[in-house]
């Protein structure tokens, strides 16, 4: 039996991991959930991790993990504290999740750089993904080529995981296609009707450029590093 508040909060965590990848902050979790406090989020966060709705994953902040969802249930009965309680008996099985250990193969499109624009080659191998690192989305990896991004913490030789997508915020990191062309990994940012890449290397300067020399190619969602 979950309680309003505790449904409340799961359709919630779902909708922010359907739209951005990451789940909400314990801020925006209370402000949506209009708590007073975080405690109360804490709360219902354990509540539907001991019910098996939810998990943390390990490692990784803001993480958790939607494992079932009481699809499409109604308020049925009210427990002795007056709180609206769900019967998960009246509702369909939902699929279930793909486990968190499960490697998916994403397309891996050749180099992209960190520092000047060059050709995003297309090619026909592709990369074992851990599921886990991936949000919901269709998703590609390329080889990052360059040092520009290097106070973001992504380095010549990684590869960045990318969330197909043409839209994106001031400030997200970015697969851009520049002139049609040539792809970089940077920083977006709009301003004075003009798109600026922004490097994360003091050594780089900014690229800018006109918004329909621009196309947004998807946003970096994860990272993943060899060592040698």
């Amino acid at each position: 039996m979950l309680t309003a508040k505790q449904h409340e909060l799961i359709r919630f965590i779902q909708q922010r991991l359907e739209e951005t990848g990451i789940s909400p902050s314990f801020e925006e979790m209370k402000e949506a959930l209009d708590l007073k406090s975080k405690s109360g989020v804490h709360r219902l966060i354990s509540a539907l991790e001991e019910r098996g709705f939810i998990r943390r994953l390990p490692n990784r902040a803001r993480a958790l993990e939607v494992l079932k969802q009481p699809e499409d249930a109604t308020p049925v009965a009210r427990s002795a504290r007056g709180d609206n309680v769900i019967d998960l008996h009246r509702v369909a099985p939902p699929a279930q999740p793909r486990p968190a250990n499960d490697v998916i193969e994403v397309p891996l499109h050749g180099r992209i750089a960190a520092g000047v624009p060059i050709e995003a080659i297309e090619g026909q191998s592709s990369l074992p993904v851990p599921a886990a690192l991936l949000g919901p989305g269709e998703h590609y990896a390329l080889e990052v080529s360059g040092d520009s991004m290097i106070e973001a913490g992504i380095f010549d030789g990684d590869f960045a995981l990318v969330r197909r997508t043409d839209v994106a915020r001031d400030g997200e990191i970015v697969v851009a296609l520049v002139r049609n062309e040539e792809a970089t990994l940077k920083y977006l940012r709009r301003e004075n009707g003009m798109v600026r890449l922004d490097p994360a290397n003091g050594t780089y300067e900014p690229q800018i450029y006109r918004p329909d020399e621009v196309q947004v190619q998807g946003k970096l969602s994860g990272l993943l590093r060899r060592y040698h």
